[in-house]
């Protein structure tokens, strides 16, 4: 397993342009963050590349839901350019979700105008082009569930199963699920038990503790035993430290690092 920090939320007590060293100092093998469109690509290459640490990847879609039918060809236009923007920066996967969302990760649009019969064939009609996308230019697209509870109320997407039974039935290597573990422990729990159901579809992993997402051992998730869990299902694949310190970066990074 490789451990990624979210550069969003980890060392943003320096400036963006440190990040990056120091996220390999501490002993992190990537980095990743949520927007690119606001950002200096060449610069992102440049700072990773000289601190010699990868880039994990980063949210490929905006302002456009795989929910609403409507938004097919936006959708794909868009994803489109993530998808080149990661090929430019060196990014192995993009993040993608059944609805946009704004300002502080709110939901845009709940759409309770559409059934969800609609909305789950909206996404899989959506998702089989994404595959051919993804599988054109070799970067991983990761469908991601979100707590519906405290963070992302109105979100479609928002068990594992649903999310897992679909990737399963598009068929592509390069289209798998972001398990998160703290959205996936705010809204269904049984974690070890899910994962062992679904590991073949988890291409990527985020981790915080529930309640308060922040660092390990602040809150009711048994991280130790999670990682003991991913160990034994042989989960090689990237951890996302995609977190809130609850007191500063280097005591996070302390107990992010002694559960692994």
């Amino acid at each position: 397993m490789k451990v990624t920090a979210c550069i969003e939320t980890l060392f943003t007590e320096l400036p963006w342009q440190e990040r990056f060293k120091a996220a390999k100092e501490a002993g992190f093998d990537y980095i990743e963050f949520w927007s690119w469109t606001d950002k200096d690509l060449d610069e992102i290459k440049r700072l990773a590349e000289e601190a010699g640490i990868g880039i994990s990847g980063f949210n490929g879609d905006a302002d456009y839901s795989l929910v609403d039918p409507t938004h097919k060809e936006k959708y794909l236009e868009f994803l489109g350019k993530s998808l080149a923007a990661a090929q430019k920066i060196g990014a192995e996967s993009v993040t993608i979700h059944s609805n946009a969302l704004g300002d502080g990760g709110i939901v845009v649009n709940h759409y309770t105008e559409l059934s969800d019969t609609v909305k789950l064939c909206s996404m899989y009609d959506m998702l089989k082009e994404v595959a051919v996308m993804a599988e054109q230019t070799g970067i991983t697209c990761n469908l991601e569930g979100l707590n519906i509870t405290t963070d992302h109320v109105g979100n479609f997407l928002k068990n594992t199963q649903m999310a897992a039974e679909i990737i399963r039935l598009i068929g592509s290597p390069k289209v798998k699920i972001l398990y998160d573990v703290y959205h996936m422990q705010l809204n269904e729990g049984s974690i070890c038990d899910t994962l062992s159901k679904y590991i073949d579809t988890v291409g990527h992993i985020h981790i915080a503790d529930a309640p308060g997402r922040h660092e390990p051992g602040t809150g009711e998730i048994n991280y130790p035993n999670v990682i003991r869990h991913l160990r034994k299902l042989g989960y090689e694949g990237k951890i996302g430290c995609e977190l809130f310190p609850e007191k500063d970066t280097e005591t996070a990074v302390k107990a992010i690092m002694s559960i692994f």
